[in-house]
């Protein structure tokens, strides 16, 4: 914790003659210590205790590596290590190929027009600010709420599956699911109570290991592919063949879509830990620039690999069934059916990693969310309460205290299942508003810059894509958004199906539209908000560097200086 300079403890400072009389020194060291800890909890300077001052209070504790670890493996979780075993079990592996190469190159766009929207803004809770400031304040009302429930229930989601998770062990069965699920969330409740930097400290060790284990995985997965496994047995392209690259036609592949885009959920956290970064005009670039190599090794290289490895009819598979169990895991398989002991339970141990970081993001995303709704007056206003330490306290603890649905894993599995099943639905459909919702900002935010005389020489950081890829990332949500309308309402084998269990399957997949549709609704009529007009949009409050048009020219002609490789890369990287 920080050291705010307590005027008492110099007052209360002990001589060696006092530390002899009344107890060590080291004592009085852990009660000033222990002072310091409990001061943190007041109220930040300037903020009020009912809602704080939202923006400005938080704090700036995230430093470029945090950040750039965050972009790298933010997203690498359950959605590629466990549900993209559905995927191939739905679509094949070219439809795998495909809609997760699609939805990356959507995401390419999204996050892009996010980097230049937070680096000139780097606003809290951006997402809800972003829609509110740019479209209509009742839109980022609906938003921001969608994306605070997305993240909300997906913490208990995320505890259970690392329960469900340890049960790959022996032994570990034994044990009543309660007692892992506690402990699960005590360490992401206790990582978050360390703040901003307690997360990003947590999230960069997080992605290493990831990262370490994906790159490990497409290194084993050639060296299988070719033979050299004890097994010895040559695979080359053989599951393409038979039983074939394609599952359930043009159906499977729409299918396939819905789980790439639940599988690259996270990813916009980039954009909302700008607020918090110590320096997002030089950092928060080059992080969003990393989303290329994600998408590209981290997921089309390994997933390919997954593809030539696994036959998409094999048993284990999860087969749309919902399930979390990383025995369905394609990965895992893959290793297994290799016939290599030992590398099944390391890798097991990785998907639980990359569990508890989700939870980890749940509790951070959320919180952020809240607190800077609370602000702007769409939440309740003791969730806008910021500490000393620069934390939104309240925020924090009623997102974790969602944590605790997680004890439905006590309550048989058949309750399990269904508890898990409606959660997931609830948090299925968030990400695709998030990110269309995104690109709308963007592109009303470039109608504005230019309407008000601005020229894109005048912003820190453009996106690559630029207007036209938000337009892009823009419709290709909305295309999202109609093949889960087409698959939930007429799921692949719904010939086989009572009306009920239909009905069942397209609230499953579709519930968090109605929910969204709702929120914006009531509050237009509740406060008759109107769409933001060009000339109405604020382009100029939230920047932290007002001298800009200075700084970027000392940077340009530092660039210029800049030998052709080093260009290149920046390009890139």
């Amino acid at each position: 914790m920080e050291d705010y300079n307590d005027p008492e403890k110099a007052l209360h400072s002990p001589s060696p003659s006092a530390s002899y009389q009344h107890g060590s020194m080291t004592d009085e060291k852990q009660g000033n210590a222990f002072k310091r800890w409990a001061d943190s909890f007041k109220p930040a300077p300037h903020a009020s205790a009912a809602g704080g001052s939202g923006e400005g209070q938080l704090s700036q504790k995230l430093k470029g590596r945090h950040l750039q670890m965050i972009a790298i493996g933010g997203s690498i979780g359950t959605g590629l290590f466990v549900g993209s075993g559905s995927a191939l079990a739905n679509g094949g592996p070219a439809s795998l190929i495909i809609a997760y190469g699609l939805i990356g190159c959507m995401l390419y766009c999204v996050v892009h027009a996010l980097g230049e929207l937070a680096v000139i803004f780097p606003v809290a809770g951006s997402f809800a600010s972003y829609s509110s400031r740019f479209l209509d304040p009742a839109w980022g009302f609906a938003m921001g709420w969608n994306y605070a429930l997305g993240w909300l229930v997906t913490l208990p989601l995320e505890i259970i599956a690392a329960s469900i998770t340890v049960s790959y062990w022996p032994g570990a069965q034994d044990v009543n699911g309660a007692a892992w699920v506690t402990i699960f969330l005590f360490v992401i409740i206790a990582i978050n109570m360390f703040g901003v930097k307690g997360y990003g400290e947590a999230e960069f060790v997080f992605s290493i290991i990831k990262v370490v284990a994906v790159i490990g995985f497409i290194i084993l997965g050639i060296c299988i592919d070719c033979g050299a496994s004890p097994s010895g047995e040559y695979i080359g392209a053989r599951y393409w063949n038979d039983p074939g690259p394609f599952n359930n036609g043009f159906k499977g592949l729409c299918s396939v879509f819905v789980t790439a885009a639940f599988s690259f959920a996270g990813t916009e956290l980039v954009g909302l830990a700008a607020a918090e970064t110590e320096n997002p005009r030089k950092t928060l670039p080059s992080a969003v620039k990393q989303v290329f190599w994600r998408i590209t090794l981290f997921y089309m290289v390994s997933l390919t690999i997954v593809g030539v490895l696994v036959p998409y009819n094999n048993n284990d598979l999860l087969n749309g069934s919902g399930s979390s169990d990383a025995n369905a895991s394609p990965f895992v398989i893959a290793i297994r059916n290799a016939g290599i002991s030992g590398l099944p339970s390391v890798f097991n141990v990785v998907i639980m990693i990359a569990v508890l970081s989700v939870g980890n993001s749940a509790v951070y995303g959320s919180s952020r969310t809240l607190a800077a709704m609370a602000t702007q007056g769409q939440a309740p206003k003791f969730l806008g309460y910021i500490d000393r330490s620069g934390r939104p306290l309240w925020a924090i603890v009623v997102a974790s205290s969602l944590g605790f649905l997680c004890y439905l894993v006590a309550a048989g599995s058949d309750t399990r299942e269904q508890a898990f099943t409606w959660m997931l639905a609830i948090s299925g459909l968030s990400s695709i508003f998030t990110w269309a919702s995104i690109c709308l900002c963007h592109i009303r935010f470039r109608h504005a810059w230019k309407a008000s005389g601005r020229t894109l020489d005048e912003l820190a950081f453009r996106s690559q894509p630029g207007y036209w890829g938000s337009w892009c990332g823009f419709i290709f949500n909305v295309l999202v958004l109609i093949a889960q309308f087409w698959t939930g309402f007429a799921p692949t084998g719904y010939g086989v199906m009572t009306a009920g269990e239909r009905v069942e399957s397209f609230f499953e997949g579709y519930i968090s539209a109605p929910i969204v549709i709702l929120f914006y609704v009531v509050f237009k009529i509740v406060k008759k908000t109107k769409i933001r007009k060009l000339e109405d949009i604020d382009i100029v409050s939230g920047q932290r560097e007002m001298d800009l048009p200075a700084l970027l020219a000392e940077e340009r002609a530092e660039k210029a200086t800049w030998p052709w490789w080093k260009k290149v890369y920046k390009i890139f990287c």
